[in-house]
Formats: C-alpha cells, sequence, structure tokens
C-alpha cells in the first residue's frame, strides 16, 4: 500500500506512463507529465520556502492547474487549504488567517471575479501570507504569475522536490477541509496522506471506478466530492480527469458525447436537470456507465431513470462529512433500486458505525438515533481547536456527526436528518427530511425544503419551501391539504412558500440558513 501522496503519484507515473491523466480544454497531459509538471511546481514552493507543514492556500476554480498545484503542496509536505470558489473576500480571509496560509494559489478572471482584488478589498490582516500566485488571468501588483512561479524551479536542484517527498510519512498533514459554517465559522478538518489514500482506494475500489474510465469533474474542488471522490480517486485508479469548471446542462450533455464520458458523479438535482433537458435525446451519451449520487432523500424512480433514459448500468449512493475525510457508508455494486434510493449505504470495511441516543447508547435496529463512527477515516480533529476537536471525537474516538439516521439489521443506514434541524412541535420530534420525502410523492412538487419555525401554541412547526414540477402548479392551501391528508397532524406544515427555485451551496445542497431568514423576514 502506498503510504504517501506523492509515492502515488510517482508510481502511477512508472506505470501508466502515456496514459491521459488529465484532458482540461487544450491541455492534455498524461500520468508521466503530470509527474513531471507536480515535480516543477514543488520545486518552486521549496524555492518560494514553503516548509515541511507550512500551509498552502487555493482559490481557483476546477482547472488542471488546481490538480499540478495541489499535488506539488503534498510533495512539498506542505497542507493544501482547498478555499471555496463562492466565498467573498472576507470569508476567504477568514481561512487564509485561520489556516496561517503562507502561499495562495488563485485566479483573476473567473466568472467575470477577480479573487486577488476581493482579497485585498477587505480589512483582515494576513501576515503569514507572503506569495500570491496566479494560476490564470492578469496578475496584479505584488503577485506572480504562473509562469513566474514557475521560473522559481531553476533555484533549487533538480531533485529538490523528490528528497523533501522521501522525507514525508503516512501520518503527515496532506489538507485542511473547512466544514461549510452553515452553524458559525467554519472549522478545519485535518487529515492525513495515509487517511486519503487508504478511504479513496476503498471507495474507488467498490465503486468499480477502474483504469480507462474517462471521468467528468463538475463538482467544485475545494470540496471532498470534488477534490477526494474527483480528481484524486481518478489518479489512484488511472482515470483520465475531465475537470469543468461550471455546472451547464448543455455543457455536460456536450462533454459526455464528445469526450465519451464514462464517470459523472453529483448531488440528485445534477441527474435530474439533465433529465428534465427538452433536448437530451439530441445527445449520443451511451458512453456513460458510473454514477455516484448522495442526498437523505432520493425518489427511488430517479435511480430507475438513471439507469433506463440515462444509461448507468451502475448508480452508488453514499455518506460521508469532512470529518470522515468524505466517507463513511456506500451502497454495493449488487445492492436493488429501493436499497441505493432509500439508504445511504453500509460502512465501508473496517470502520465502525452505530446509532446512538442523547445518553451514547446504541439504539434498536431500525430506531432513530444520532449516528457515530470510528476508524482510519476519521480526521485527526480540527485546526487549532481542542474544545471542537473534543465535542466532536469523544474519548473512545467516536465521530458525532450530528446527523440522524436509523440503521437496518443488515447494517445500512437512512440519514433522516440533521441533529440541528430537528424541531420539536408540541412534545413530538419533526424531522424535515422526513416529511419532504413524503411531500415529494404529492403530485406537482418537484422539489421541497423543510425547517421548523417558532410557533406559540406548540413551541415550533413546519414550514415547506415547495418548488412546482415543470408544467405544474402549486397553491399553499393544495399543499397543507395534501400533507394532512397523507402525514401525522405534528408533521403538517403550518406555513408554505411556493418558490421559483430552491437556494443552493455549490454542491448542490439546499442552504437552509437562507430559507430561516426568509422565515423571519
Amino acid at each position: 500500500m502506498l503510504e504517501t501522496i506523492p509515492e502515488m503519484v510517482a508510481h502511477q507515473a512508472e506505470s501508466l506512463g502515456s496514459r491521459q491523466a488529465i484532458v482540461d480544454g487544450s491541455t492534455t497531459l498524461t500520468f508521466a507529465e503530470l509527474a513531471d509538471r507536480v515535480d516543477e511546481a514543488a520545486r518552486a514552493l521549496i524555492a518560494g520556502g514553503i516548509h515541511t507543514g507550512d500551509r498552502v492556500a487555493v482559490w481557483a476554480p476546477n482547472i488542471w492547474e488546481w490538480i499540478v498545484c495541489a499535488l506539488a503542496v503534498h510533495t512539498v509536505g506542505g497542507v493544501m487549504v482547498p478555499v471555496n470558489t463562492r466565498y467573498k473576500g472576507i470569508e476567504a480571509a477568514y481561512l487564509l488567517q485561520k489556516s496561517g496560509a503562507k502561499a495562495l494559489f488563485t485566479v483573476t478572471g473567473f466568472l467575470d471575479v477577480d479573487y486577488v482584488a476581493l482579497l485585498r478589498g477587505t480589512d483582515v490582516k494576513l501576515p503569514e501570507l507572503t506569495q500570491i500566485i496566479v494560476l490564470r488571468g492578469d496578475a496584479p501588483d505584488g503577485t506572480l504569475n504562473y509562469q513566474e512561479f514557475l521560473a522559481r524551479a531553476s533555484e533549487v536542484s533538480e531533485t529538490a522536490a523528490k528528497e523533501r517527498a522521501a522525507t514525508l510519512g503516512p501520518e503527515d498533514l496532506a489538507d485542511i477541509l473547512f466544514t461549510s459554517g452553515t452553524t458559525g465559522k467554519p472549522k478545519g478538518a485535518m487529515c492525513t496522506h495515509a487517511q486519503n489514500l487508504r478511504v479513496y482506494d476503498q471507495w474507488s475500489s467498490i465503486i468499480g471506478l477502474r483504469e480507462g474510465d474517462r471521468y467528468l469533474v463538475v463538482l467544485p474542488f475545494f470540496h471532498s466530492f470534488g477534490y477526494k471522490a474527483g480528481w484524486f480517486s481518478a489518479l489512484i485508479r488511472g482515470a483520465t480527469v475531465f475537470p469543468e469548471a461550471v455546472f451547464d446542462v448543455n455543457v455536460v450533455l456536450r462533454r459526455i458525447q464528445e469526450d465519451a464520458i464514462t464517470m459523472l458523479p453529483g448531488p440528485p438535482a445534477l441527474y435530474q436537470s439533465i433529465l428534465l433537458h427538452p433536448e437530451r435525446a439530441q445527445f449520443d451519451i451511451t458512453s456513460l456507465r458510473l454514477a455516484v449520487t448522495g442526498a437523505a432523500a432520493i425518489p427511488v424512480e430517479l435511480i430507475q431513470r438513471m439507469k433506463d433514459d440515462l444509461g448507468f448500468e451502475t448508480v452508488i449512493t453514499a455518506y460521508g462529512l469532512t470529518e470522515s475525510c468524505g466517507v463513511v457508508t456506500m451502497c454495493r455494486l449488487d445492492d436493488d433500486a429501493e436499497t441505493i434510493a432509500t439508504t445511504s449505504g453500509r460502512a465501508i470495511p473496517e470502520v465502525e458505525v452505530r446509532i446512538i441516543d442523547g445518553e451514547g447508547n446504541a439504539v434498536p435496529a431500525n430506531e432513530p438515533g444520532e449516528i457515530v463512527v470510528r476508524g482510519y477515516n476519521v480526521m485527526k480533529g480540527y485546526l487549532d481547536s481542542d474544545e471542537e476537536t473534543k465535542k466532536a471525537i469523544d474519548a473512545e474516538g467516536w465521530l458525532h456527526t450530528g446527523d440522524i439516521g436509523t440503521m437496518d439489521e443488515r447494517g445500512y443506514i437512512k440519514i433522516t436528518d440533521r441533529l440541528k434541524d430537528m424541531f420539536i412541535v408540541g412534545g413530538f420530534n419533526a424531522y424535515p427530511a422526513e416529511i419532504e420525502n413524503t411531500l415529494l410523492q404529492m403530485p406537482g412538487v418537484g422539489e421541497v425544503a423543510v425547517i421548523g419555525v417558532p410557533d406559540e401554541r406548540l413551541g415550533e412547526v413546519g414550514m415547506a419551501f415547495v418548488v412546482s414540477a415543470p408544467g405544474q402548479s402549486l397553491t399553499p392551501d393544495a399543499v397543507i391539504a395534501w400533507s394532512r391528508e397523507n402525514m401525522a397532524n405534528f408533521k403538517v406544515p403550518r406555513r408554505v412558500e411556493v418558490l421559483d427555485a430552491l437556494p443552493r451551496n455549490a454542491t448542490g445542497k439546499v442552504v437552509k440558513f437562507e430559507l430561516r431568514e426568509r422565515a423571519r423576514g
């Protein structure tokens, strides 16, 4: 088993040399060329004073340079810190300040956004940040363009990067991924080289990703789904990475056809948007083979249509969180459509998962409780936050996920909700995801999100935000009337608002705090 990420890069360069590793527009890199580019960027980092343990951030869209620079950071023993491309200057500055990043790779022309200007427009002091490298776009004063940065490589010996990589061990930190921050300030989850390699060796093996697969990565590289389950897993398996910077259904359909894409992961909304596309039949998407998705509620019909209408041989659902290196449970290749749609699978090999009550005792099968996980996938802790780490990981090593779920007799889990999203209606626990699942069965409902809102009599009640299915129209009264007919009274939303679209983050998850603000307004 390979123990560090640079070992993996070197191994793949040797065994798969001339095979395509990355195809991004006019740039194609073989595995051998990728290793050379990584070595060059790593030497430039060493010349720029980056030492083992130093943090280096990447704030850029899905482009080939992102991958090269991330692997270069790993090669020199640095700790890679991805930054959300949707962040404003003050949000990015917080991550850079918190992580103590010494260098930043970014761009100045993505979607008309100049990230350097955003950063410089804040009042946040970043004394540790000594260099900003602009991968694409104009490099403002005080920054380096990518070619100027690479020119530094000649200042150190040709073997400098390999010598540095040889000093690394499996327990060295590889990255710090910050949580989304929907419940407060983002926290940095620390993971090692060995964790990333082991978890994604398992992940890619279970889904059946294989050498020669052509992997379209639409999910953002700053998220573990686009980074670790994305390009990183592709390189581990010898698949070719096709980065895509922005999700656009027309572009995705065209790329599937032109690039003969076989692997396309994403949230359920990605597949639904392809299925709903009026001109889908005009594209040849017969190359599609493998899909990986995940959400608390996925209609069984969607899984069936992904196979029947989109032609996927394999559809897998999975569950994980930043603090678990991105993976906890997964369905398996031989699971039936109902299992894939209604569960998030069972624990990956040699990882333990339990469902517990408020006192920490295991609950009976199919009873709801908090999901806890223990094993090699659990983060080392939160960056500079022992207090938060102790809250998340107990003395016995169990990571408390904050997710509510059930586990059946087979060990398959169903995510019913977030602990923080649960609300109590007159003494009854109400789980938004359960209510959402029921509402999705109402004719005319396309999408739905439920939150708890204050109520004088009952303490809290449900409020539903509903999006009509294409060609349908809904009224709040009709939704409430249907709910009264089809669910227990305490679950029935007392307020309903019909929206054109639900607010979502970059990975497709509904942003419920925005809905809460809307409800308060």
